[in-house]
């Protein structure tokens, strides 16, 4: 665009024009070392831990309740030690507690049976949405613009569907006995096919998806013509998509990761939890000097029972006063930041992965042919090798915002019975604070890590070129790429509704075709809930493909304006529809006197890229 100011910010700055940019730089550098070396100890140290908790703890002392000996009561061997009746009336709280935990205890029985009676439906419900998403991909492949408007008109058709099902179900329970229960006085149930004998609680779900409904419309309204734009990006997104098929089942292996990385936070934080020792005190009925002093099982023959005969020695708690037990809320603390930091690793690694797969395909001057033959492994294989350390400092920073919002969590909770309103209002505001912090941080990383694979830089240079690259194109952020993850987002909603419709008039019996083919379960709820959410992460991970795929296109097409004039000399690498679109939104947004000065330069360019075209 001549000498503008960008031109000269970029020459002069630290993204120089260079000629033989190709995309993605194949000729890297290990970046960020420190940062791997310390992520590298951290994960030893991680399992250290595992296998000090495994070593001390038993998972039984969670399933299993204790007698007044510390026994496991229900196992073989156990002899039968029923506690006192004088401990059963002096003790009332604690079997009210052990009611409430009968009775929960019961509740999961029954929803295990339900798995157990349910799990290959739940199977095919989630295998459904997991072709449903694939066949919308593909056809969001070759009619972008034809299924971006179906999923809209979709969407509200089937959240209207949702409203008029409450309506019927509330009208439905008009005059029936006890209908008029309000949620409030009915309080926490068991049986939460309760609360659907409720009139309140279908006004409230109609309620929801009403202001839902309206939200999305109003929505719709106001970016009709965005909409416009954001099918064109969607189209180029897949086109990409098209050429690096694989990438549609990298969620797999992200996914196969985050799940050995919660089961090994699970396992370590339940043995980290059962690993204390029981510990045993004097209980009397009389005055004693050794009450509630810690005592050994073997107390009969001590010198306590001599001095205090009607005393017994029983199990009070589990607890320890070793070393281990002394820094066990330690270790706790450090299995729960290890979670975060791998977590969000496993998150960063699939991203610049296929960050990488896609710049690939943008600055590559002649589509495929100058694409790399396995454009996710060759990205997966960099990121691994060069950039490690990035992806642990990126990740580090997130996981340090995560623990400092669950420390916040954690002391709200302890000082909620005493605190007063200015503390209250001050750790409202922190968590307020931290969660836009967090969301910021996921951002800027985000985009961070997609200079690092076009680049091949660490990651604060990275995360700063991708923040001021973002701040000088505000307008299209705002209006083009939100606008696109609004879009992909009705299709995940519209997928989660389609499936999530189907399994409750399957569950439900409420379809007589499947009266006898569905299992008799004792809450229809749970396989309903357990294949909604389950498509929710199916499309999810299907339509995080296409976001990351639509950022990574916007930053190195914002990147190909500030490097590229079009010229013969330096020539865009975007698609001619892509920047004829693009470029289109952008004047709309400019004033009018510079939205005329920058037809009047398109003009001067147009025959260029016709012979350019031409030429190709």
């Amino acid at each position: 665009r001549g000498k503008s100011h960008l031109t000269e910010e970029w020459e002069e700055g630290p993204r120089k024009y260079d000629p033989t940019f190709k995309g993605p730089i194949q000729n890297r550098g290990c970046t960020d070392i420190v940062c791997c070396i310390l992520f590298i100890i951290a994960i030893l140290g991680y399992f250290a831990v595992g296998i000090l908790a495994w070593s001390q703890g038993d998972p039984r002392k969670v399933i299993y309740p204790t007698d007044s000996r510390g026994q496991f009561c229900g196992q073989a061997g156990t002899p039968l030690d029923p506690v006192p009746l004088k401990w059963i009336n002096t003790q009332d709280s604690l079997h009210r507690n052990a009611t409430v935990v009968i009775e929960a205890r019961q509740v999961v029985m029954k929803i295990f049976e339900d798995y157990t009676q349910s799990w290959y439906w739940i199977l095919l419900g989630l295998v459904i949405a997991m072709l449903t998403s694939l066949l919308f991909i593909v056809l969001l492949r070759f009619l972008a613009g034809i299924m971006v408007w179906v999923m809209i008109v979709l969407v509200i058709l089937v959240i209207g569907y949702g409203i008029f099902h409450c309506y019927m179900e509330y009208a439905a329970l008009k005059g029936e006995p006890g209908s008029d229960v309000t949620l409030q006085d009915l309080g926490f149930q068991t049986d939460f096919t309760v609360y659907l004998q409720i009139r309140q609680t279908w006004l409230a779900f109609m309620i929801i998806l009403a202001i839902v409904e309206l939200i999305i419309i109003l929505l719709l309204i106001f970016l009709r013509k965005r909409i416009l734009i954001a099918v064109a990006l969607i189209k180029e997104a897949s086109r990409a998509i098209g050429h690096v098929m694989s990438s549609l089942f990298y969620p797999l292996f992200t996914f196969l990761l985050l799940a050995m990385v919660i089961a090994y936070w699970a396992v370590t934080a339940v043995f980290l939890s059962t690993s204390n020792e029981p510990i045993y005190k004097v209980f009397n009925e009389t005055a004693c000097d050794h009450s509630r002093q810690t005592c050994d099982p073997n107390y009969t023959t001590s010198s306590m029972k001599k001095e205090c005969p009607d005393s017994e020695c029983l199990f009070a708690f589990y607890g320890g006063e070793t070393v281990y037990h002394k820094y066990l809320i330690g270790l706790q603390f450090y299995n729960v930041f290890l979670f975060f930091w791998c977590a969000n690793f496993v998150t960063a690694l699939g991203q610049m992965t296929l960050a990488g797969a896609f710049a690939s395909y943008y600055w590559a001057f002649v589509k495929p042919d100058d694409m790399p033959a396995f454009p996710v492994f060759s990205a997966l294989g960099r990121s691994l090798r060069y950039h490690t350390g990035t992806l642990a400092f990126g990740s580090l920073i997130l996981s340090i915002i995560q623990i400092i919002r669950v420390l916040l969590e954690y002391l709200d909770h302890k000082l909620k019975g005493a605190q007063n309103k200015c503390t209250k209002f001050l750790l409202c505001c922190l968590k307020c604070c931290f969660w836009c912090l967090e969301k910021f941080v996921k951002f800027l990383n985000r985009n961070a890590y997609i200079m690092v694979a076009i680049y091949g830089k660490n990651f604060c240079t990275s995360a700063r070129d991708a923040f001021f690259l973002l701040m000088r194109n505000m307008i299209r952020v705002a209006v083009l790429d939100k606008v696109t993850d609004f879009l992909l987002f009705l299709g995940k909603l519209l997928i989660v509704g389609l499936v999530g419709i189907f399994a409750f008039f399957f569950f439900s019996g409420r379809v007589k075709a499947f009266e006898n083919t569905a299992p008799h379960l004792h809450y229809y709820w749970v396989p309903i809930l357990t294949v909604v959410i389950g498509s929710y992460l199916i499309a999810h991970g299907f339509f995080s493909v296409y976001a990351m795929c639509v950022d990574t296109l916007f930053l190195c097409f914002c990147e190909d304006l500030e490097r590229n004039d079009g010229s013969a000399a330096r020539p865009y690498y975007m698609s001619s529809t892509l920047h004829e679109i693009l470029w289109k939104n952008k004047a709309e947004d400019l004033p009018s006197s510079s939205a005329q000065q920058q037809d009047d330069e398109d003009i001067q360019l147009k025959p260029k890229q016709a012979e350019e075209e031409d030429a190709t």
